[in-house]
């Protein structure tokens, strides 16, 4: 009975918008994972598309196609090369694809070749560090960076230059911190970085909420900072403040969402945002982010397209400061 609801008012939702956009009807359409089977733009396609459906937006079908390459540059280079005006055609997207697009990976492609309808959802980012850690918020990381910023050893997930290594330079640099002088050490994955601090090798934990929390909950990491629009309503994050309530107005997500091909219609680009606004007041996309470990952020419109410039503009002058590009 709950799903006959939520697909009845998503259904409503079209009709209603039927005016505004007449002259885009969704039929079948074709979902890009720029990657292999499996992983998140893998997943942002395989279940958005049978849930569009279910909920009236489309009157085909959505094929979930993979499209693996570069990181995802060569499904950009398809749409935009030969596509640009697809308007059955959507492309999962997340932090990974603004961020190499910042650094160059995808040629010379921009986030303006492209239109960003919404973000869905996202794996928060956090600061963590051991239990017994004197460092207990970003003013006393601050200060510790103040005083000696190679005392310092921050550990994350990703290579230098990537998503990890970049949230904690944004909050240094936000913090006038020279980023150069910032010690970052790279390892394969979040949860081996996670074992450095519970060893005492390192100080600070730079990733996901999702490789994070089991030990939060267990008690052996204390987070000072989630770098998210608000704090979390889980037992064990609700005590750790946001990195906005502490004067750094950093939201550094690994966001989960779509681009469209670039010169598709307005009609057909603001039937997808009502769309996905929907979509994220459903009961059954909630369900499917609980299951699958996605927190509750949303982008949707022009403050997506502003968020997404905004995102890679930053990120591309973070990496010149850095050196990397």
């Amino acid at each position: 009975m709950k799903r006959m609801f939520a697909s009845l008012a998503a259904l409503g939702a079209v009709l209603m918008l039927g005016s505004a956009s007449a002259q885009f009807t969704p039929g079948t359409m074709e979902c890009i994972a720029p990657s292999d089977p499996g992983g998140g733009w893998d997943f942002t396609c395989r279940q958005m598309a049978p849930l569009l459906t279910e909920l009236g937006f489309v009157s085909g079908t959505i094929r979930a196609q993979n499209m693996s390459g570069a990181g995802g540059a060569i499904a950009f280079a398809h749409v935009v090369n030969n596509h640009a005006d697809n308007e059955g055609l959507l492309v999962a997207a997340s932090t990974a694809t603004t961020s190499r697009i910042a650094a160059g990976e995808f040629g010379d492609f921009s986030v303006e070749d492209v239109r960003w309808p919404a973000a869905l959802g996202a794996d928060d980012g956090v600061l963590a560090v051991a239990a017994d850690s004197p460092l207990n918020s970003l003013e006393d990381l601050v200060a510790a960076w103040e005083e000696n910023p190679r005392d310092i050893s921050i550990v994350g997930g990703s290579s230098a230059g990537g998503w990890d290594h970049l949230k904690v330079l944004l909050i240094a640099d936000a913090a006038d911190v020279p980023v150069n002088d910032v010690r970052y050490t790279s390892f394969s994955s979040g949860n081996v970085a996670i074992v450095e601090i519970l060893a005492g090798r390192a100080d600070v934990f730079t990733g996901d909420l999702s490789e994070a929390l089991p030990h939060f909950e267990s008690g052996d990491l204390k987070g000072i900072a989630l770098l998210s629009d608000s704090r979390l309503d889980h037992e064990a994050t609700v005590d750790v403040p946001t990195g906005v309530e502490q004067g750094y107005d950093i939201v550094a997500p690994n966001w989960r969402g779509f681009y469209l091909p670039g010169d598709i219609s307005d009609e057909a680009y603001d039937f997808w945002v009502d769309a996905f606004e929907t979509v994220a007041d459903s009961d059954e996309w909630a369900e499917l982010r609980e299951q699958n470990g996605i927190g509750d952020f949303r982008r949707f419109g022009a403050e997506m397209e502003e968020f997404a410039h905004k995102q890679a503009e930053d990120i591309q002058n973070l990496l010149k400061e850095i050196g990397a590009q």
